[in-house]
């Protein structure tokens, strides 16, 4: 079997699967015992979802980190206790007359820093249990505001009452609670009938594996496209050491380096070493990949 290399598959996710699902069937057909994602897409939702291999797991809170981009399908008029198509229809409004400059002027309230109140159906937790279990329960607790920031929102095609927009923002910006405050901000409600994620830092859907080769899954296949680690965090500053350097390293040792304060990259040479935290002082390892490929998980027969 082609061994499959650390390091990270942009895969394009379909519909109707949830991103756990693509985990579970790449780790399968591909035979890696660590197998992760950078950044949940709810199952009605498709586009980018980077998966992150072998030792290349380590890098996924920093690639959750990173701003995204999607593209979002809003009806307007219509309201669902999941805040998107596949939910139960919770109330219906007329959409008032909106030409597209009151579409554009709408639209600009949202940019920049806003509140946001996480929906009920999402996978936090209340009280050591998720929010979805919750809601499915027909439970509902409060929620407290959360600060997120909305880079960029723009009208790609107004036919009332759906409203299309491209949507770039920050870590932790359900695009389903945008569409409901939008709606309510219209007068009339709405809810998120489509979602592709079109980029997550430097990944782009143009890059992905298309989704039918990913559940194709033929290991040769999927192997050739896997990008190496350090591309998940190359929004990181690099840091390169001497062969001495990087043994302390790997021994939890700080060395010298002039580099920004904060997260950056390790190399020793062109070799990728993880990820080490910059100071006045040097910088010292955070989360080292091991040196050794992963071992191909043994046929369950």
């Amino acid at each position: 079997m082609t061994p499959v290399p650390v390091g990270v598959l942009i895969a394009e996710k379909g519909p109707g699967v949830t991103s756990f699902h693509v985990v579970a069937h790449l780790r399968r057909v591909l035979r890696v015992a660590k197998v992760g994602h950078g950044g949940t897409l709810d199952p009605m939702a498709t586009g980018v979802l980077p998966i992150l291999l072998g030792e290349a797991t380590k890098l996924t809170p920093y690639l959750l980190a990173e701003d995204k981009e999607y593209v979002a399908t809003v009806r307007l008029g219509v309201t669902t206790d999941t805040l998107d198509a596949t939910g139960r229809v919770t109330g219906e409004r007329p959409v008032p007359a909106l030409d597209a400059a009151a579409v554009d002027a709408l639209l600009r309230r949202f940019e920049g820093e806003i509140e946001q109140v996480p929906p009920m159906f999402s996978a936090l937790h209340a009280g050591g249990r998720r929010l979805h279990e919750l809601a499915r329960a027909g439970v509902e607790v409060p929620r407290a505001p959360r600060r997120v920031r909305i880079d960029a929102i723009e009208r790609l095609e107004w036919t009332p009452p759906f409203l299309r927009l491209r949507v770039a923002c920050g870590k932790g910006t359900y695009i389903r609670s945008l569409a409901a405050d939008l709606g309510e901000a219209a007068g009339c409600g709405a809810r998120l009938d489509a979602l592709v994620r079109t980029r997550l830092g430097a990944f782009t859907l143009a890059e992905a594996v298309p989704w039918a080769t990913v559940l194709e899954g033929d290991p040769a296949r999927l192997a050739a496209r896997v990008q190496p680690a350090d591309r998940a965090v190359a929004h990181l500053p690099a840091v390169r050491v001497e062969p001495a350097g990087a043994d302390r390293l790997r021994h939890g040792q700080r060395v010298p380096a002039a580099a920004p304060a904060g997260p950056c990259r390790l190399y020793a040479g062109d070799r990728f070493l993880g990820i080490g935290q910059a100071d006045a002082a040097g910088v010292r390892p955070l989360r080292l990949l091991h040196a050794d490929p992963p071992r191909p998980r043994p046929v369950s027969r």
